[in-house]
């Protein structure tokens, strides 16, 4: 029990106040580290490794309150709960941002050399590891500090260098010269699946290639001109009855006058341009395994930087889209140039720093991807493998894994996992080793050097689920906690990360890292729009919670997603949420308002129990058995619903009207009884809402008179067969429906709380006794001085009627309201609301609105007239009861 138990809650609650106060408490307790109860079954999440490139996004804010809930829940449950944190280096994106820092002052990293840049680097890694830490504490995640990592700690980097060596010795790491996706602005490789591919309008260029024997010419198309510098033949199809006299022949190629060849290749595409293509083997792929072939020469034509070479000749020092440029004038003044046809295509774009990704002949490290691939599909296909929720995203990793290519892994960067090989300067050989060798395998030479690159980033991370708990070591962590049990992360991540933390498993310790994968979508914003700095609609989560509130933030994001698909982030939303917790929080205060100082025994939960006792603590076990059934499918967002109707509805808006006519009544025993259920559905409720709103929940739980340190290691509520009682939820809904039908008709009919109304039933037999055994709750709670219950009762004139389950209400008009006026205003109301729907439809009938209007407004103005016109038919529904 909580020191605060001695006061009653304050008249607000205070959000900043209560996080702040409560994390410590948490944190002080150590109630998020695992592995102090060895006969609990473990229960283990890893999180997905945030980059240390700046601050959290509203996209992590999701991610990590799911994973929150699952270890909050499973804590409750009983599990020996382990949430790991720990954070990513990030490789080129980190390095990106120093660089850009650095170029502000007007340096580079070669201006500060390698090992100055790196301390920089750390400089800003120590800088926003603190403010994710600090983003994470404000949160309220449960995280398992005393076991937190990094992608580039020393244990990590033992476990990086042990993967590689392992790899590199089984054959499926290897070196070569490939082509690859260059980044002519990081002057760095990237994988496939960092390049971003965008429909571009661009340009067919064709071209007249002269050939050498004076009889014509053969014509090419091409959409990079610059690239033709380094080409080495012109291809045609073997079988294509336009080229077969040509086929051995040579041509000269234009600006450059070098003789080439012209070959047959079965790739070429006969209907794709002229049919003929031209092949430059060291700037496009194709090329590059068509020149294998044919063993054609590879000649590079282009620097790091994207500027051409010194093999360009005269455009040597130009940038690459300048080359274009110029080299199409220069074909067209020399006449090579046939036509330029408009040409939309796909153009693959650096994730990273947005520049158009150049194909590019370059040395090379590759993870030989198809022999890992072969296990994750065989585990998958035999029912061993992971299980996605939502399942539709099994075909895509499937799909995926099956034809995945060599994955590139070296990066030209300083910051990552420096390669661990070294190069002879003595005999040229090379040396792969776990440590720094002293002398060269092969010749005993002493002179060195490291291999310069470092390792993708994704490298590392795709150990994360084991090397984070201690592999290459057999360590009792390791052994206790893997597999882990779920990943919760990005569905846009699938091939980066996903797959790859399953290959390596698989392969390094023979299990998959984890049992399920939950994928959320993204968070858009109001319009559905994708967040981004270009469009200025990004929220920080830190400003939603400095103005709503951890737990509001948090409610409404977990409740606004279902697994694999995107959600929309609506400020209404947090405020709805935030009015949620302001509920709870008036509820609370009045519960224990009459909770102070009432002994334990006297909260003893036994009866005599009212109709409403039994409902709700029936009610509560229903609500306790679907809550625990959805988290454990993942349903957070029918989690929420379940809980905040059970809550707002049930328990504050029924539960406690009812509760007032004992605790204000004169029965000492009813009393003792109210008392008793309203502290345990409230000490149960707030269980059930912790894992989703855990600041407020254990602001509340620590004021009620209960056992226990904290919420957070509370048990979890469990259904008690002794409160099943069907019969009494018949009852209470007969009892709800009229009360809410009579309280209804007051509204509508603008009668004074303080005016008490005749109230005629005509029930059912089934319903005669359930009336009358509850008639002075339905007088309290309607305002009714006096009730008629009679099953033969006719329709009294002049009345207001309502029809409930098992009855039919009448509410008597004459001497309650001036029928006349109340036509009048009722005609009134009729009116305006003929005019807001005659509006709505001819907006809605305007082609040029409908068109221009985005589509939210325009769903809006639908929505407002639907709304319109249920009011008028209500209103003239009255009218026409009234008039009789």
């Amino acid at each position: 029990m909580g020191e605060t138990l001695k006061s009653n809650l304050p008249p607000a609650y205070d959000p900043k106040q209560a996080e702040a106060k409560w994390y410590k408490y948490w944190i002080e307790g150590k109630f998020f580290e695992a592995g102090k109860d060895q006969e609990k079954e473990p229960f283990t999440i890893v999180i997905p490794p945030p980059n240390v490139t700046g601050k959290l996004h509203i996209g992590h804010a999701l991610n990590m309150t799911l994973q929150d809930i699952l270890t909050r829940f499973k804590r409750m449950k009983g599990y020996d709960t382990l949430w790991l944190p720990g954070m990513d280096h990030a490789g080129i994106a980190t390095q990106a941002r120093v660089e850009a820092k650095l170029r502000e002052q007007g340096l580079s990293r070669h201006d500060l050399g390698r090992e100055k840049f790196l301390e920089d680097v750390w400089k800003w890694k120590d800088e926003y590891a603190a403010n994710i830490a600090d983003q994470w504490r404000k949160m309220g995640l449960g995280l398992d500090y005393s076991r937190e990592r990094f992608t580039f700690d020393e244990g990590f980097s033992d476990a990086v260098k042990e993967v590689f060596v392992r790899l590199y010795e089984k054959g499926l790491i290897y070196r070569g010269k490939y082509i690859i996706n260059w980044d002519p602005k990081a002057r760095t490789a990237l994988s496939d699946i960092e390049v971003i591919h965008k429909e571009v309008k661009g340009a067919l260029y064709h071209l007249k290639y002269p050939l050498t024997d004076g009889s014509g010419f053969i014509r090419v198309a091409t959409t990079r001109p610059e690239t033709m510098l380094g080409d080495v033949a012109v291809a045609v199809h073997p079988e294509d009855e336009r080229y077969q006299d040509l086929i051995g022949k040579t041509v000269i190629l234009p600006l450059v006058e070098r003789e080439i060849p012209i070959i047959a290749d079965e790739y070429v595409d006969p209907e794709f341009g002229s049919g003929a293509v031209k092949i430059t083997p060291a700037h496009d792929p194709n090329d590059f395994e068509m020149g294998n072939r044919h063993q054609l020469p590879q000649i590079l034509v282009m620097n790091e930087d994207g500027q051409m070479n010194e093999l360009a000749g005269k455009y040597q020092g130009m940038d690459r889209f300048e080359c274009r440029k110029q080299i199409v004038k220069d074909l067209e003044a020399d006449g090579f140039l046939i036509e330029i046809e408009e040409h939309v295509h796909s153009v693959g774009h650096s994730e990273r720093t947005g520049v158009v990704v150049e194909p590019y002949l370059s040395t090379q490290w590759f993870v030989a991807m198809k022999p890992l691939a072969e296990r994750a599909i065989d585990a998958q296909k035999s029912g061993k493998g992971v299980r996605f929720v939502p399942d539709r995203f099994e075909k895509i990793y499937l799909h995926w894994i099956e034809n995945v290519r060599d994955w590139c892994i070296s990066r030209q960067l300083w910051w990552g996992h420096r390669i661990p090989a070294w190069y002879c300067d003595t005999c040229g050989e090379m040396t792969v080793a776990r440590t720094a060798p002293q002398a060269c395998s092969h010749c005993q030479g002493e002179k060195l050097r490291q291999d310069e690159d470092v390792l993708d980033t994704w490298f590392s991370s795709a150990l994360w689920p084991f090397s984070t708990l201690g592999w290459p070591e057999q360590t009792a962590d390791l052994k206790r906690y893997f597999p882990t049990d779920v990943l919760v992360t990005g569905y846009d991540i699938i091939y980066f990360w996903v797959a790859r933390m399953i290959f390596t498993a698989l392969e390094f310790t023979d299990e998959i890292p984890f049992r399920d994968v939950l994928l959320t979508g993204l968070v858009r914003d109001a319009e559905g729009r994708k967040m981004s700095k270009s469009l200025g609609n990004g929220v920080d989560p830190m400003d939603v919670i400095d103005q709503y509130g951890a737990d509001a933030m948090r409610y409404m994001l977990s409740t606004g997603c279902t697994p694999g698909n995107d959600q929309r982030f609506r400020y209404e939303r947090v405020e709805a949420a935030r009015n949620f917790a302001n509920k709870i929080w008036n509820a609370s205060r009045f519960a224990l308002m009459h909770l102070e100082g009432v002994s334990a025994e006297e909260l003893e939960l036994k009866g005599p129990f009212s109709i409403a006792d039994k409902w709700i603590l029936h009610r509560l076990n229903e609500t306790v058995k679907d809550a625990t059934r959805l988290l454990e499918r993942y349903d957070f967002g029918e989690v929420g619903r379940v809980i905040y109707n059970f809550i707002w509805d049930e328990l504050c808006d029924w539960y406690i009207e009812f509760a007032k006519l004992p605790l204000y009544g004169e029965d000492h025993e009813a009393k003792r009884v109210t008392r008793a259920v309203l502290n345990y559905v409230l000490d149960q409720s707030l269980r059930l809402l912790h894992p989703m709103m855990p600041f407020i929940t254990e602001e509340i739980w620590q004021h009620l008179p209960v056992e226990g340190e904290s919420i957070t290691i509370a048990a979890w509520p469990e259904a008690n067969e002794v409160f099943e009682a069907p019969e009494a939820v018949r009852e209470m809904q007969v009892l709800i429906e009229t009360i809410r039908a009579v309280r209804n008709i007051r509204a509508e009919m603008e009668v004074a709380p303080k005016h008490q109304v005749e109230l005629l039933v005509r029930p059912d037999e089934d319903t005669v006794q359930v009336i009358e055994r509850n008639e002075a709750a339905i007088k309290r709670l309607c305002g009714v001085n006096r009730l008629i219950v009679d099953p033969d009762l006719r329709r009294p004139d002049k009345s207001m009627t309502a029809v409930v389950t098992g009855a039919e209400l009448f509410l008597p008009l004459a001497g309650l309201v001036d029928i006349e006026q109340t036509v009048k205003r009722l005609e009134a109301e009729l009116k305006k609301l003929n005019a807001e729907v005659e509006r709505v439809e001819k907006k809605l009938s305007n082609p040029g609105f409908v068109a221009k209007a985005p589509d939210h407004v325009v769903e809006a103005e639908r929505q407002k007239g639907e709304e319109y016109r249920e009011k008028r038919e209500k209103v003239l529904a009255r009218i026409q009861e009234i008039k009789g």
